[in-house]
């Protein structure tokens, strides 16, 4: 029926929509929505003036009048792109403060390359890597406090956390945790069997 309704508009236009050389076009109620045909309306209903027929009046039409008249529904409206999440990173001054405690001789070497680490994932937060939180540093600063611990596993697992939370945030720094923990690996195997080669050499009988 929609389509007929096109087709007898059209018609109409090309005629002039005028006299009995006019097609009718008759506006109906079905099922509680507004259709129109070229034929009379089974139902409630009524024809369509000739006036509203002519093209000034049909082109005045906007398309969402048009699309609500034949019952299609109206397009969706495409949502608008979110915007990227802002990136949280530590300021100017916090970073000072780590690179002060990154060069203190009171820490042991493990600790200082840590805050030494810190440091640069500070800066590369600055210069756009990486998608942070300020939950994420809370964890850095936590990390950061507990090297000063007596526990020595206290401080392993404080800079774990940290490099789990950094290797989360920034995929490039993934990788670099990953290769250096496989390089320290490697060292801590060859230091390892060369400790077991020592011995097992001191504990061989001499001829």
């Amino acid at each position: 029926m929609k389509d007929r309704w096109w087709i007898a508009l059209g018609w109409a236009l090309g005629m002039g929509a005028s006299g009995a050389s006019a097609q009718q076009i008759w506006k109906c109620e079905v099922d509680g929505q507004v259709r129109f045909s070229d034929k009379p309306c089974p139902g409630a209903g009524q024809r369509v003036p000739e006036r509203a027929l002519q093209p000034n009046v049909v082109d005045s039409l906007k398309p969402e009048v048009v699309r609500e008249a034949m019952g299609r529904p109206a397009a969706a409206s495409s949502p608008a792109p979110a915007a990227p999440a802002g990136n949280a990173c530590p300021g100017d001054g916090e970073i000072r403060g780590m690179e002060t405690r990154a060069s203190s001789t009171t820490m042991g070497d493990p600790e200082r390359q840590f805050m030494q680490d810190e440091v640069r994932r500070a800066r590369q937060c600055r210069a756009g890597r990486g998608r942070y939180t300020e939950a994420d540093w809370a964890v850095s600063r936590a990390a950061q406090a507990a090297q000063t611990q007596i526990s020595d596993r206290a401080r392993l697992d404080a800079r774990l956390r940290a490099e789990a939370m950094h290797s989360a945030a920034d995929p490039e720094e993934a990788d670099r945790i990953a290769r250096r923990r496989i390089a320290e690996e490697r060292l801590q195997r060859r230091q390892q069997e060369a400790w077991q080669r020592g011995q097992n050499a001191a504990s061989a009988p001499r001829l």
